[in-house]
């Protein structure tokens, strides 16, 4: 059988047959694997193409990293649940004790700073009207009408379930989905403390995941081709997948056959090959791809000398487009890798007014912000910097979006990615879960 795209959701797909005994062959169309989660090759040095936070709740990825030999505790450094601002900055300092939960959560609330008693109060109330409600609404709306409707403090909203909405969903609390958020935020602040935990890769992203799964999967007798584009699909009498390949990796063009096909690139490359096959109708399913609409996230890296250092290794920033701070969080890559001393990752979600700037005249806003936020005069001055956007990072999660299943309706293909039906949005542990499901139609079917 075979898989096209190499992204999280490829991978995890061809890992799952490979491991109930199909021979896979994984067709990736880019040089590296990992799709919108990889490490890339820039004219300063590797870096990821962009900075991931994982929780405590990505059951299906940590579970996939034990399967292939990653040790998590080494990968990925895993801090408690907090929203920790520059202490100068006017934020808030929020971080959970190690405690069971909601304890963990109740002293946090008691001991969190920079909010006032009616914030502490909107907090809890959310928190418990959530839980009342079992996390889920009789009609899905915006997570701004959600907080209004919850009476959330425009504080709390400010310094909490903005950046939070923005960082999990990649799209603005007015046109979220708030049953989407709730989903996220039930299975981390609702469920047990490790499960709100925050996991920061210490390895580069394709080290993390595609390469250990392209190990794995050679070590079944599988294959991995890089620079190997599927230019078509075609059905050969419904028994059969016929692939067109195209690349260096193939030896310029190839045609073979498969008697089952995963279909995990990204979503407009999906709907473009599913309406080119022939003498089939898919054009439900494509109307469901050409409608997700893509959202952008920028993130700037910075490099100063070697002994910077924040006190720790990430915060939140107070973005105000109006003053020309864009930056939302800030990752200090010398604390998760010692290979990057002093190099600093910005991020920016749903950022299509950022990445329509000028890259150095971004990159000079960002270092200007974080030399006020933390009081630190020597980050307006970078050695040097990169601004790294995937304009089509996820798709955005607004209300009611109808998402594909992994079912293509044609017997054999089936369709993983982060965009496929399911409780997250485009989310690592989503694009995982997509394609362990679309293995497990085959494998279990």
């Amino acid at each position: 059988m075979a898989v096209i795209g190499g992204g999280w959701a490829g991978c995890a797909a061809a890992v799952e047959v490979a491991s109930a005994g199909y021979k896979v062959t994984l067709l990736e169309a880019a040089r590296t694997l990992g799709g919108r989660a990889r490490r890339i090759e820039t004219d300063r040095r590797q870096l990821d193409n962009g900075q991931h936070i994982l929780l405590g709740a990505y059951g299906a990825t940590l579970s996939l990293l034990r399967r292939l030999g990653v040790d998590a505790r080494q990968a990925l450094l895993r801090l408690p649940l907090q929203m920790r601002y520059p202490p100068a900055s006017g934020g808030m300092d929020f971080i959970a004790p190690r405690l069971p939960a909601p304890l963990h959560l109740a002293i946090a609330l008691l001991r969190a700073q920079g909010l006032s008693r009616a914030d502490k109060l909107s907090l809890a109330r959310f928190s418990s009207t959530a839980r009342w409600a079992g996390w889920q609404l009789d009609q899905d709306c915006s997570v701004s009408e959600l907080l209004q409707r919850w009476d959330q403090t425009e504080q709390l909203i400010r310094l909490m379930w903005r950046p939070l909405c923005l960082a999990a969903l990649n799209t603005p609390p007015e046109r979220a989905s708030a049953q989407i958020f709730l989903n996220v935020l039930r299975d981390s602040l609702g469920a047990g403390r490790s499960a709100s935990d925050m996991l920061l890769p210490r390895y580069d992203l394709s080290r993390l995941l595609p390469e250990a799964a392209a190990s794995y999967i050679a070590e079944r007798g599988g294959s991995v081709r890089t620079g190997a584009s599927v230019k078509a699909i075609r059905n050969i009498e419904g028994r059969l997948w016929q692939l067109d390949i195209s690349g260096a990796a193939v030896g310029g063009n190839w045609s073979t056959y498969f008697s089952h096909v995963v279909l995990a690139t990204g979503a407009s490359q999906a709907a473009g090959l599913l309406h080119a096959i022939p003498d089939c109708d898919t054009s439900a399913i494509c109307q469901q791809l050409t409608a997700l609409e893509p959202e952008a996230i920028t993130t700037c890296y910075l490099q100063y000398d070697a002994d910077v250092r924040l006190q720790q290794p990430f915060y939140a920033l107070l973005d105000d487009a109006s003053q020309q701070h864009w930056g939302q969080f800030v990752f200090d890559r010398g604390q998760l890798d010692t290979e990057q001393q002093g190099l600093l990752a910005v991020v920016i979600s749903a950022a299509a007014n950022a990445a329509a700037l000028p890259q150095e005249t971004l990159a000079r806003a960002i270092a200007a912000q974080l030399a006020s936020s933390l009081q630190m005069p020597q980050l307006q001055q970078p050695g040097w910097f990169k601004v790294i956007t995937e304009k089509r990072a996820t798709f955005a999660s607004s209300p009611g979006l109808q998402r594909p299943p992994n079912a293509s309706g044609l017997p054999g293909l089936l369709l993983a990615g982060d965009y496929t039906a399911g409780p997250y949005p485009a989310t690592l542990e989503g694009a995982v879960r997509s394609g362990l499901a679309a293995a497990r139609a085959i494998t279990l079917g």
